[in-house]
């Protein structure tokens, strides 16, 4: 086969989850293939955050963002220009005219499980969606249990349909093996002035990232811990985006009566996000849907103990190496925050095997799976 000339859009390079897929899989790509061209399609911003790949990757600015009437109309033109073999598109926003043939990377199935409502904006993006899914040459999903809600709810078939894993960025990765001193995290720390014990989460602020539990649970906690000689200072705190989209979040914050011991940090830079999650005590993650389960796999890679829901998803990621609790029931979500903190053996047992689970996932492993696809696709 002759090389192919493959483009792919990259304008969420720096997103939470999507950002990492497009960071490593690009990179790995590049390791792995020196033969076939590469046309990183990004926005002029963030240029300086995929180039040096090497002479056969090619990255073309291009200003209009992935969604509402341009994008549907302009992008397919645009991606005819560029003259590709195929097209990758790693998230479900399609134009309606997309060129083909097209590989998508479906993430996860929230924005048609969890709608947040049913007006004509919801019905045109469902509808987008499926056209998308159903159109393509080849759908990557990111764990069994997302393929099975695109096999059930698109009505894709299965035998284009692939499960490849992702994987934890490898700063995450590396940073266990670094010998540098936690001493070195301390004025990060100390720029947010966080100076007692805490427990974490990190992702984005959705209603299914079921927050507003999490606050109930720590709040349970914390009074159990109020004369604890280590934990009765213990915060929460809290890294992710839009919260201002969430009220339900600052409003169980105000019926615990835990401002001063809950803060909230915002988005951070991936460098400050590892300081976080080496200090913190624990890493909560008691999301009610996951497509995969990448910020429990980061905190694991960085010897952090972990709890997170019994979902299926998320249990495909962290196996056996974290302490699993029931999503919808605060108790419980105070009992494994309870179990990790003060069960030293616990605590020791989830870390070391956390630290072999996320050794699992290994980026080159998805791109050599990724390139398979573009092969087969086009030929």
């Amino acid at each position: 086969m002759p090389p192919l000339h493959i483009a792919i859009d990259a304008r969420r390079v720096r997103d939470f989850g999507i950002g990492t897929y497009i960071r490593n899989i690009t990179r790995a790509l590049a390791r792995l293939d020196q033969e076939n061209r590469y046309t990183l399609v990004a926005l002029p911003a963030d240029l300086n955050e995929i180039e040096g790949l090497g002479p056969n990757f090619r990255v073309t600015p291009y200003a209009q963002a992935d969604f509402g009437m341009k994008h549907s109309l302009q992008m397919p033109a645009f991606l005819g220009s560029l003259k590709a073999n195929l097209y990758h598109i790693p998230l479900n926003t399609v134009a309606w005219r997309m060129p083909r043939p097209y590989v998508l990377t479906i993430h996860d199935m929230s924005t048609l499980l969890f709608p947040g409502g049913k007006d004509f904006r919801q019905l045109f993006h469902e509808a987008r969606f499926r056209r998308a899914a159903v159109r393509a040459a080849h759908v990557i999903s990111v764990s069994n249990t997302t393929r099975r809600d695109i096999e059930e709810v698109l009505r894709v078939p299965a035998e284009r349909i692939s499960t490849i894993y992702s994987a934890p960025d490898p700063v995450f990765t590396a940073s266990i093996n670094s010998g540098q001193s936690n001493e070195f995290d301390r004025p990060t720390l100390d720029r947010y002035s966080i100076h007692h014990p805490f427990i974490l989460y990190a992702g984005t602020i959705r209603p299914r990232k079921n927050i507003p539990r999490l606050v109930e649970a720590f709040a349970v906690l914390r009074q159990e811990l109020e004369q604890h000689p280590r934990y009765k200072g213990l915060r929460l705190v809290i890294i992710g985006d839009e919260l201002s989209k969430n009220p339900a979040v600052r409003r169980a914050v105000a019926q615990t009566r835990t401002e001063s011991a809950v803060r909230f940090l915002g988005f951070v830079p991936i460098d400050t996000l590892l300081v976080f999650y080496r200090a913190a005590e624990l890493f909560a993650f008691p999301s009610l849907y996951e497509g995969f389960g990448l910020a429990p796999l980061e905190a694991m890679a960085c010897g952090t103990p972990v709890i997170a829901s019994n979902m299926p998803s998320l249990v495909e990621a962290v196996g056996d190496a974290a302490e699993l609790v029931s999503p919808d029931n605060v108790f419980d979500i105070a009992r494994g925050l309870r179990e990790v903190l003060l069960n030293p053996k616990r605590r020791n047992q989830l870390a070391a095997a956390g630290l072999l689970q996320a050794n699992r996932f290994h980026w080159d492993a998805t791109a050599r799976q990724v390139l398979a696809i573009y092969r087969t696709v086009a030929g």
